[in-house]
């Protein structure tokens, strides 16, 4: 997005814009749906993205700014802890007032404001860096728009659609699945400096790779089929010992979302209902359910060092949230090559999401974006259906507890040389 000024303001308008465009399918009453204490209503999401810019840009770095209404800092603080108390996430459905309407209000002061002043205020370096990271936040915000308001409407028992005209059917075969060699050695990962990255993504770092095999295409609807028809979910021996318990405490047997009709296996998508499509890529499965489908099928996971380096000279081009599919659509590409690495689903690594040597936690409250995260939760790598297309790169890390599975979440194979 650039740091300049202008290009900044205008990357402003274009991002929030996306962000309202994602909300507008939605009812008021979709809008304060929420349906489990891992997401939020879409409403929130509105509020908070706006907040954040309030917070950490306008109200101490604007001169004259007025707060829009001192109460929201309570309600739609997410976790900075260092900014102040904050609301309990899985209440934040309760949150009747400010309406939507008001939300809208707000977001609107805040765009003025913003716009004017990276217009007349001569924002500094440090400033127009806060920016960027905010309209970075807002795009992750937009996937979680759509990946929260799935989970609360897959609830209703009305099956109803976000929007009907998502998820259309993509006929044809996946490509076999085989397995492309990557030369191992020392390899250099993380971020290299040139434009946004998180604080996450680097320091950039060597590491040593054994030579190693990536699957060229990711796990299809089909294989995880196969998986279940022989008792994958109910044979211990395939899992690790929490991912069996979560399978038996949460009563798995099948990826979330899917669901057995007379015989056939149906999935809920952003469309409403549709029949598993066998050549798609498979997605909202744990980590868990993606590290036993790859022990069944002979394979592992990659590490998030060994996805980074088979994906380094691979353009980003796949199918993302610009599409309108709102679902993973099946590989066309040979099986010699990679298919899929970006867009369609996040991929589980086998790698824990723990700070790259030498990564230093940011100064401020800034610092809690990413750094305090960094135990129990794996890394995914890739993006998804949901994700901005602009969002994406070979460095980014996206993580999650290893048994969630709202997320567009799939899965990738790998193998020793």
């Amino acid at each position: 997005m650039g740091t300049d000024p202008r290009r900044l303001a205008g990357a402003l308008a274009e991002v929030r814009r996306a962000t309202e465009s994602l909300a507008a399918p939605l009812s008021a009453e979709d809008q304060m749906v929420q349906s489990m204490p891992d997401a939020s209503p879409t409403k929130w999401h509105l509020a908070h993205t706006t907040w954040f810019f309030e917070t950490f840009v306008l109200a101490p770095r604007a001169p004259g700014y007025r707060v829009f209404d001192a109460r929201f800092g309570y309600l739609f603080n997410s976790y900075y802890e260092s900014v102040g108390p904050r609301h309990s996430r899985p209440a934040r459905g309760l949150l009747s007032r400010p309406s939507l309407a008001e939300v809208k209000r707000y977001r609107a002061h805040v765009d003025e404001a913003l716009g004017r002043f990276l217009r007349e205020g001569a924002p500094d370096a440090a400033t127009l860096a806060v920016i960027e990271l905010g309209l970075h936040h807002e795009q992750q915000h937009q996937e979680l728009v759509l990946t929260d308001i799935k989970h609360a409407l897959a609830q209703s028992p009305l099956a109803p659609a976000y929007r009907a005209d998502a998820a259309p059917a993509a006929p044809g075969d996946a490509p076999p699945l085989s397995y492309v060699a990557v030369e191992g050695g020392l390899v250099e990962v993380g971020h290299a400096g040139e434009g946004f990255a998180f604080d996450n993504e680097g320091p950039r770092h060597r590491a040593y790779l054994r030579p190693f095999a990536l699957g060229s295409r990711p796990v299809t609807c089909g294989e995880v089929l196969d998986f279940i028809a022989d008792g994958g979910y109910r044979r211990p021996t395939l899992w690790l010992s929490a991912g069996f318990e979560a399978v038996t405490r949460g009563g798995w047997t099948a990826p979330l979302y899917w669901e057995e009709r007379d015989g056939a296996w149906w999935q809920f998508t952003l469309g409403g209902p549709r029949p598993v499509e066998r050549a798609a890529p498979a997605c909202h499965v744990s980590y868990y359910e993606a590290d036993a489908v790859a022990r069944w099928m002979n394979a592992r996971l990659p590490t998030e060092q060994e996805w980074e380096r088979a994906a380094a000279d691979v353009p980003v081009a796949g199918s993302f949230v610009e599409s309108g599919r709102l679902h993973p659509a099946a590989a066309t590409t040979p099986a010699a090559t990679f298919a899929q690495l970006y867009g369609e689903v996040w991929q589980w690594t086998a790698s824990a999401y723990a700070p790259y040597p030498g990564f230093v936690t940011a100064p401020g409250a800034l610092g809690e974006y990413n750094g305090k995260f960094m135990v129990g939760q794996m890394v995914l790598r890739g993006g998804s259906c949901a994700s901005p297309r602009a969002h994406l790169r070979a460095t980014y890390r996206n993580f999650f507890p290893p048994d969630a599975r709202w997320q567009f979440s799939g899965i990738r194979l790998a193998r020793d040389a």
